[in-house]
């Protein structure tokens, strides 16, 4: 992932935070689709730090803001699916576990 680079005549500096965060959200949603828990862990702090630099500046990228939210919108549905699949899968080992205790 390339650093923000504030040269003059480059890219603006919201355009290459923008840039990052979008290939950081699309790594995210394979690592999500795969089901790679330590990838998604991985990019975490790259993420807010993103997020957080994008707030101290400003910039004329609306409609590139607005792809990077929906990106993030349609992750977060994906990370809400995993984290129900873990539940489902704790409660089950849980019950399975009391069902195991009671055959004892």
């Amino acid at each position: 992932m390339s650093e923000i680079d504030t040269t003059p005549g480059k890219l603006d500096q919201a355009a290459v935070i923008l840039a990052n965060l979008d290939e950081l959200l699309d790594k995210e949603r394979r690592a999500l689709l795969d089901g790679d828990l330590d990838a998604i862990s991985r990019g975490l702090r790259e993420k807010e730090r993103l997020i957080d630099a994008l707030h101290g500046v400003q910039s004329e990228q609306a409609d590139d803001f607005s792809a990077v939210r929906e990106k993030a919108m349609r992750n977060q549905v994906l990370l809400d699916g995993a984290m129900d699949g873990i539940r489902a899968a704790v409660d089950r080992m849980a019950a399975l576990r009391r069902i195991r205790d009671t055959l004892d």
